[in-house]
């Protein structure tokens, strides 16, 4: 016989599985508080802070131009003649030949220049001797000595004619010469201007554009408040430029201080300068704008540390520096200087030797324990 109807049981079955519910919480939530989640050390690149000796510079942008330029001309008008002596953008010695004028009348002028001259001269010498005669004469008192004067007067004349003569040969054959013309620089020529059978005019027609590329220069300017600290590096004779593509900064050159403008231009606040470089391989091309560096001085046992790990907060550029004991930061202010490539001067802030973080910076904070990897970078 059943003692308990069925409703009664089924009442007892749920009252017990509460019941292991109840005690399961406690143990689950116990468990929980025993194993609390814990982040890992964040990694972090680092680099170790240098000492060498840098140099300390002022940055602009300068322009090449050509050492010699000389537009080439005609100094006689006439036709160009076959040959032309040279191909477009020939690197030319001074001296070599280029184009030819007409040399036909030119010769002719030559010509007709010597025969007078031979006229003059034959008459010249007459006239000389004619002197002699009337000089020897009037000592026997058989001419008087107004036929003397006369004689000498001729004589004279003639020798002046003669130095006439002689001129008008020599500019006949200057502009004879002129025919020929040559190069008057060493230097690369440009496109020519002219083709054979062209008539060109004398001091009018330009032929052909000649740019002295070795030693090359390189045009820039300085902010007026700069200029003070530049000409004191100019009086002491250590002031070098150093030229370099902005876009491929291992391509550079260093090159010698040449010129300082006499003045500040008023309507900028700039002084023009300008250095030379030699340029054997053509590295730099007349017109190409390059990277001026100029160096005045070399800051020696400067600290650097890669750019990267100089920071900007609140209170200014800092640098997280790693405690080697235990991989935990510390936070340091500092004072920059200039870059140098990859790297910045610090000078005051980080000693040489400290490891400092590059990067993974973010959520950083003093005390924070990190996992340091090598920068490659750096290395």
């Amino acid at each position: 016989m059943n003692l308990f109807p069925r409703a009664s049981v089924r009442s007892i079955n749920v009252y017990a599985r509460l019941a292991a519910f109840a005690l399961a919480v406690p143990a689950l939530v116990s468990c929980q508080k025993k194993a609390p989640f814990a982040m890992p050390p964040k990694t972090v690149t680092v680099a170790v802070a240098e000492k060498k000796d840098v140099p300390f510079y002022l940055d602009e942008i300068g322009n090449c131009t050509a050492f010699q330029t000389v537009t080439v001309q005609s100094q006689v008008s006439g036709p160009i003649m076959a040959p032309i002596h040279f191909t477009d953008g020939q690197e030319l010695k001074e001296g070599d030949p280029l184009f030819t004028i007409d040399k036909r009348p030119y010769q002719a002028a030559v010509d007709k220049a010597a025969a007078t001259l031979a006229q003059d001269q034959a008459k010249h010498d007459n006239d000389v001797t004619q002197l002699k005669r009337t000089i020897e004469l009037s000592k026997t008192k058989v001419v008087a000595q107004q036929d003397v004067d006369n004689a000498q007067a001729t004589a004279d004349g003639s020798a002046a004619t003669v130095q006439a003569d002689q001129a008008a040969l020599e500019q006949a054959q200057i502009n004879l010469n002129y025919c020929d013309i040559k190069s008057p620089i060493d230097g690369r020529a440009s496109d020519r201007k002219v083709d054979i059978g062209n008539v060109v005019t004398a001091n009018s027609t330009q032929l052909l554009l000649i740019q002295r590329q070795d030693p090359i220069y390189a045009n820039f300017i300085i902010p007026e408040s700069a200029l003070p600290l530049v000409r004191d590096f100019i009086d002491k004779g250590t002031l070098k430029v150093q030229a370099s593509f902005p876009d491929d900064p291992s391509k550079s050159r260093v090159g010698d201080f040449d010129f300082l403008d006499s003045g500040v231009q008023q309507a900028s606040g700039t002084v023009r300068m300008r250095a030379k470089f030699h340029n054997e391989d053509r590295l730099f091309w007349p017109g190409q704008f390059v990277k001026i560096r100029i160096l005045l001085k070399t800051l020696n046992d400067a600290v650097l540390v890669p750019s990267e790990a100089v920071q900007v907060g609140e209170n200014g550029p800092t640098v997280f520096i790693l405690n080697p004991k235990d991989n935990t930061v510390s936070l340091a202010n500092v004072t920059v200087g200039q870059r140098q490539g990859s790297q910045t001067v610090i000078t005051k802030g980080v000693n040489a030797g400290d490891t400092v973080i590059v990067t993974g910076q973010l959520m950083l904070f003093p005390g924070t324990k990190v996992t340091p990897v090598p920068d490659d970078k750096a290395s």
